[in-house]
């Protein structure tokens, strides 16, 4: 399984955090579906049938978080996930014990959410290293390495991380917004920001070949032959 089949349900009843993390989280490669709460929890991981849970404990209506993420353990050993705002030992302990495969504390970074959902993914084994390939480009994510033909081709983490985002929608134009989301979870739009990171990029992978990062007027940029 890649990045792209793995499916997450995101329970979170702030919107604004909510529509944040499914971007961050599609941006990385996710399928993701987002509730306001658990009214529905039980019919929705029947029918999505997640490969994670994320799970925000304080739920304004319906079961809170905790009481959710038991009825899950009931039957199913889906790695689960609490954010919550509530920091002392009690509550993380109580997390535990309802469960949790690991506790987040709010505010925390997009950065550290996505390590470790690809952390959890990788020791359930429902998420493998994705190897990819686009004419002679080979892209190995799990050990982050990059070649064209016999040549391995030295890039950034942020470059990796663009080739990255470029390569789960190899042949697909790839918005300026969508990179800037997937690589720096930005809300606001830099377009230099993007610009001047593919350029690097494709001055290394054109030192050994042609060009295979091309620019898509007015929307972004594609990776293809």
């Amino acid at each position: 399984m890649d990045t792209a089949a793995a499916r997450l349900l995101l329970v979170e009843d702030d919107a604004t955090v909510r529509d944040a993390l499914e971007t961050a989280l599609r941006g990385a490669g996710y399928v993701v579906q987002g509730l306001p709460d658990g009214t529905t929890f039980d019919r929705e991981v029947a029918a999505f049938r997640p490969d994670l849970v994320l799970l925000d404990v304080r739920l304004p209506d319906g079961p809170d978080g905790l009481a959710l993420g038991r009825r899950l353990r009931a039957d199913s050993d889906v790695p689960l996930v609490f954010l919550t705002a509530a920091d002392e030992l009690t509550d993380r302990l109580d997390g535990f014990a309802a469960g949790a495969d690991d506790y987040l504390t709010k505010p925390f970074s997009v950065a550290e959410l996505l390590a470790r959902v690809e952390a959890l993914l990788r020791r359930a084994g429902r998420l493998a290293s994705p190897t990819w390939q686009v004419g002679d480009l080979v892209v190995d994510e799990g050990a982050r390495m990059v070649r064209r033909g016999d040549e391995e081709v030295e890039v950034t983490r942020t470059e990796f991380e663009l080739l990255t985002a470029l390569g789960r929608r190899r042949g697909q134009a790839v918005s300026k917004e969508h990179l800037l989301s997937a690589v720096w979870q930005f809300d606001s739009y830099d377009p230099n920001l993007v610009e001047v990171h593919i350029s690097a990029l494709r001055r290394k992978l054109e030192a050994h070949g042609d060009r295979l990062i091309h620019t898509v007027r007015g929307i972004g940029y594609v990776l293809r032959t």
